[in-house]
């Protein structure tokens, strides 16, 4: 029995006590607290409780465990020396954690808002580092501070260190303000359907610091583009203004055929298509118009709103089927390329030739 009383009131029982207990605390008010107020954010309509909640998961063990560490190292006859080593220790991982807090929840406010501002479609990783990187810095100023370091010098250094290193990396911070320039112009967006003046064309999924990810359509493979290159290409934007676009049809009906009757027939089946696939706009009527004598036919074309770029394909393909179809019901002709040469004074060239 003496001990165990001798081991029970030794210091570092005591210490341990403190450590593992502010470390079971800390977890208890994680999985029963924080927890709780995740479920309770999860059932409002509002979102900023969902970041707040989510931005403090796991910071209140680490708290509490270094509280209890704090106690720990105030117990006994420790050096003199232990105790600021400890307490600088503390103040780097308190400091260091309210700033991944803060972190998480730049993070969660800026895909936020740029859902909001863009329809469900994620915030471009260049901002989100951007953020997270301001955020980052500010913790290790005010660390830097509670230590007792002047900021001041590494602040100057900083700014002639970076002079330095921006002659070095002149291409990539070069293609880190074209992606900037990028966002801020609100040109070329996430989930946008791009083509560019050198070829590629595809859905932009994502703007990083050096380079833009594009989606190519049918195969999807990605392409990056570096971002200085972007921001002086001639791009066109299939989602801008609206991304409604008109899909046209060319068509070649015979010089026998009923040209009313050929109009109507071709709108009937457009709108047919506009309602039955998905893809198309029903509200929006289907335009055709005669726009050429062609050696064998009579040229048209059909124009039929889409939803979106993907959609054009499948509203082609089945406009075509039906429309063939549909013209072999009415007896209209699609005529094959068929060129007639009239030649005149037959009789009166042979000597010509013949004179030759």
């Amino acid at each position: 029995m003496p001990e165990i009383t001798q081991i029970i009131q030794s210091p570092w029982v005591h210490r341990a006590v403190f450590v593992v207990g502010g470390f079971v605390l800390g977890y208890l008010v994680e999985r029963v607290v924080v927890s709780r107020l995740h479920r309770v954010a999860l059932e409002t309509r509002f979102t900023w409780d969902d970041l707040l909640v989510s931005a403090i998961r796991w910071l209140p063990t680490v708290w509490l465990s270094a509280a209890g560490i704090y106690f720990a190292s105030t117990l006994g006859d420790e050096p003199e020396w232990v105790i600021p080593i400890v307490s600088h220790a503390l103040t780097i991982t308190l400091i260091g954690s309210v700033a991944i807090g803060g972190m998480r929840l730049v993070k969660g406010a800026v895909e936020s808002i740029s859902a909001e501002t863009k329809g469900s479609v994620g915030s471009p990783s260049l901002v989100v580092n951007l953020a997270q990187g301001a955020v980052a810095v500010l913790g290790l100023f005010i660390i830097l501070q509670n230590l007792g370091i002047d900021i001041t010098p590494l602040i100057t250094a900083l700014g002639i260190g970076g002079l330095a290193v921006a002659l070095a990396l002149q291409d990539t911070l070069g293609n880190l303000f074209a992606g900037v320039q990028i966002i801020l112009s609100r040109q070329v967006r996430p989930r946008d359907y791009v083509q560019l003046s050198s070829g590629e064309e595809g859905w932009v999924t994502d703007v990083r610091a050096r380079n833009t990810t594009i989606q190519t359509f049918p195969d999807g493979n990605l392409v990056s583009v570096p971002n200085s290159s972007l921001a002086s290409a001639s791009v066109k934007n299939y989602n801008l203004p609206r991304p409604t676009l008109w899909v046209t049809v060319a068509v070649g009906v015979s010089y026998e055929s009923d040209l009313e009757h050929v109009e109507q027939v071709a709108l009937d089946v457009a709108r047919s298509v506009l309602r039955d696939l998905e893809g198309g706009v029903p509200g929006e009527d289907p335009v055709l118009l005669f726009n050429a004598f062609a050696d064998s036919s009579i040229n048209f074309e059909v124009r039929m709103m889409v939803r979106e770029f993907r959609s054009q394909g499948p509203i082609r393909h089945e406009f075509i089927k039906r429309l063939h179809r549909q013209f072999g019901k009415e007896g209209i002709e699609i005529p094959f390329p068929i060129r007639t040469v009239v030649i005149r004074g037959g009789e009166s060239a042979a000597p010509a030739n013949a004179a030759r």
